[in-house]
Protein backbone atom coordinates (compact mmCIF):
# COMPACT_ATOMS: atom_id res chain seq x y z
CA UNK A 1 0.00 0.00 0.00
CA UNK A 2 1.47 3.41 -0.93
CA UNK A 3 2.53 5.58 2.01
CA UNK A 4 -0.18 8.16 1.30
CA UNK A 5 -2.98 5.59 1.62
CA UNK A 6 -1.36 4.00 4.68
CA UNK A 7 -1.35 7.42 6.35
CA UNK A 8 -5.04 7.93 5.58
CA UNK A 9 -5.90 4.45 6.87
CA UNK A 10 -3.98 5.09 10.10
CA UNK A 11 -5.70 8.46 10.51
CA UNK A 12 -9.13 6.91 10.08
CA UNK A 13 -8.29 4.18 12.57
CA UNK A 14 -7.03 6.63 15.21
CA UNK A 15 -9.63 9.30 14.58
CA UNK A 16 -11.70 9.81 17.68
CA UNK A 17 -15.22 11.10 17.87
CA UNK A 18 -15.96 14.12 20.03
CA UNK A 19 -17.90 13.36 23.16
CA UNK A 20 -21.06 15.40 23.52
CA UNK A 21 -23.05 15.78 26.68
CA UNK A 22 -26.79 16.08 26.84
CA UNK A 23 -28.10 19.53 27.73
CA UNK A 24 -30.25 18.79 30.75
CA UNK A 25 -31.29 22.38 31.37
CA UNK A 26 -34.89 22.14 32.57
CA UNK A 27 -35.62 25.87 32.17
CA UNK A 28 -38.80 26.70 30.28
CA UNK A 29 -37.05 29.63 28.59
CA UNK A 30 -33.57 29.27 27.13
CA UNK A 31 -31.65 31.73 25.00
CA UNK A 32 -30.79 29.99 21.75
CA UNK A 33 -29.15 32.85 19.87
CA UNK A 34 -28.29 36.52 19.97
CA UNK A 35 -27.00 39.13 17.59
CA UNK A 36 -27.23 42.88 17.88
CA UNK A 37 -30.90 43.87 17.71
CA UNK A 38 -32.25 40.31 17.81
CA UNK A 39 -32.58 37.51 20.36
CA UNK A 40 -33.94 33.98 19.97
CA UNK A 41 -35.54 32.48 23.06
CA UNK A 42 -36.59 28.89 22.52
CA UNK A 43 -37.88 28.97 18.93
CA UNK A 44 -39.10 32.57 18.83
CA UNK A 45 -37.13 35.62 17.71
CA UNK A 46 -37.60 38.96 19.46
CA UNK A 47 -36.54 42.34 18.13
CA UNK A 48 -37.01 44.39 21.30
CA UNK A 49 -35.80 44.32 24.88
CA UNK A 50 -36.95 41.44 27.10
CA UNK A 51 -36.68 40.14 30.64
CA UNK A 52 -36.15 36.41 30.94
CA UNK A 53 -35.84 33.92 33.78
CA UNK A 54 -35.95 30.15 33.71
CA UNK A 55 -39.75 30.16 33.90
CA UNK A 56 -40.84 33.69 32.97
CA UNK A 57 -40.55 35.72 29.78
CA UNK A 58 -41.56 39.38 29.69
CA UNK A 59 -41.66 40.85 26.21
CA UNK A 60 -42.22 44.46 25.19
CA UNK A 61 -40.03 45.64 28.07
CA UNK A 62 -39.96 49.44 27.67
CA UNK A 63 -36.30 50.52 27.57
CA UNK A 64 -34.92 50.05 24.08
CA UNK A 65 -31.64 51.85 24.86
CA UNK A 66 -29.59 51.66 28.04
CA UNK A 67 -29.68 55.44 28.42
CA UNK A 68 -33.46 55.20 28.89
CA UNK A 69 -33.36 52.61 31.69
CA UNK A 70 -35.19 53.82 34.81
CA UNK A 71 -35.84 52.52 38.31
CA UNK A 72 -39.47 51.87 37.34
CA UNK A 73 -38.28 49.72 34.40
CA UNK A 74 -36.42 47.55 36.90
CA UNK A 75 -39.31 47.34 39.39
CA UNK A 76 -40.77 44.32 37.61
CA UNK A 77 -37.60 42.38 38.38
CA UNK A 78 -38.37 42.38 42.10
CA UNK A 79 -41.62 40.46 41.45
CA UNK A 80 -39.49 37.61 40.06
CA UNK A 81 -37.38 37.53 43.26
CA UNK A 82 -34.04 36.60 41.66
CA UNK A 83 -30.80 36.08 43.53
CA UNK A 84 -28.99 37.77 40.67
CA UNK A 85 -29.99 40.15 37.91
CA UNK A 86 -27.94 40.34 34.73
CA UNK A 87 -28.41 43.59 32.86
CA UNK A 88 -27.46 43.41 29.19
CA UNK A 89 -26.61 46.93 28.09
CA UNK A 90 -26.53 46.48 24.31
CA UNK A 91 -23.32 46.24 22.33
CA UNK A 92 -21.06 47.93 24.90
CA UNK A 93 -20.80 47.56 28.67
CA UNK A 94 -22.03 50.69 30.42
CA UNK A 95 -21.72 51.85 34.02
CA UNK A 96 -25.17 52.48 35.43
CA UNK A 97 -26.05 55.30 37.79
CA UNK A 98 -25.97 54.31 41.45
CA UNK A 99 -29.68 55.04 41.94
CA UNK A 100 -30.50 52.23 39.47
CA UNK A 101 -28.58 49.76 41.63
CA UNK A 102 -29.84 51.01 44.98
CA UNK A 103 -33.40 49.68 44.91
CA UNK A 104 -32.24 46.26 43.74
CA UNK A 105 -29.40 45.99 46.23
CA UNK A 106 -31.76 47.06 49.04
CA UNK A 107 -33.96 44.08 48.12
CA UNK A 108 -31.02 41.67 48.29
CA UNK A 109 -30.76 41.23 44.51
CA UNK A 110 -27.22 40.94 43.19
CA UNK A 111 -26.65 42.95 40.01
CA UNK A 112 -24.16 42.33 37.21
CA UNK A 113 -23.95 44.68 34.24
CA UNK A 114 -22.37 43.60 30.94
CA UNK A 115 -22.97 43.80 27.22
CA UNK A 116 -26.00 41.85 26.07
CA UNK A 117 -24.06 39.09 24.34
CA UNK A 118 -22.17 38.33 27.57
CA UNK A 119 -25.40 38.56 29.58
CA UNK A 120 -27.01 35.94 27.30
CA UNK A 121 -24.09 33.54 27.74
CA UNK A 122 -23.99 34.11 31.49
CA UNK A 123 -27.76 33.61 31.79
CA UNK A 124 -27.54 30.26 29.99
CA UNK A 125 -24.67 29.10 32.19
CA UNK A 126 -26.34 30.10 35.46
CA UNK A 127 -29.74 28.82 34.36
CA UNK A 128 -28.21 25.45 33.45
CA UNK A 129 -26.94 25.28 37.05
CA UNK A 130 -30.53 25.91 38.25
CA UNK A 131 -29.49 29.26 39.72
CA UNK A 132 -32.21 31.82 40.43
CA UNK A 133 -31.19 34.28 37.73
CA UNK A 134 -33.04 36.92 35.70
CA UNK A 135 -31.67 38.69 32.64
CA UNK A 136 -32.91 42.12 31.60
CA UNK A 137 -31.69 42.38 28.03
CA UNK A 138 -31.55 45.55 25.98
CA UNK A 139 -30.97 44.60 22.36
CA UNK A 140 -29.79 47.88 20.81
Amino acid sequence: MPAFFATIAAYRKEKRMATLTLDENQATYQIRGFKQGMIRINDTTYLESVIVSANTLITHWPPQHIQRLTVSDLAIVSTLQPDILLIGTGSEPVFLDAHLYASLIDQGIGVEVMNTSAACRTFNALSAENRNVVAALILS
